[in-house]
């Protein structure tokens, strides 16, 4: 797996894959303040990059792929900024 538990942070580490969001997403909801690290991701799959986005924890890292990092991360900030917009649809 590429997603463990160290303490309070959640790390996500290499190719993160459609079974990591499942332990990903009961980890938040035990303890909903963890930080969610991605330093060393370099891919993730769209199920764990949707768990990020409807749970909004804070993200540490920006990976190390440049669709991640460029794309995800400022996207996954952008959703925990105070005050950010949420769009009621």
């Amino acid at each position: 797996m590429s997603v463990r538990l160290a303490g309070d942070a959640i790390v996500l580490e290499g190719p993160c894959r459609v079974e990591d969001a499942e332990p990903l997403l009961r980890w938040l909801q035990e303890k909903p303040g963890r930080v969610v690290d991605l330093t060393d991701a370099e891919h993730l799959h769209t199920a764990v990059f949707q768990v990020l986005l409807a749970l909004r924890p804070t993200i540490r890292g920006e990976g190390k792929d440049t669709f991640v990092r460029d794309w995800m991360v400022p996207l996954l900030s952008a959703a925990q900024a105070p005050g950010a917009a949420r769009t009621e649809g």
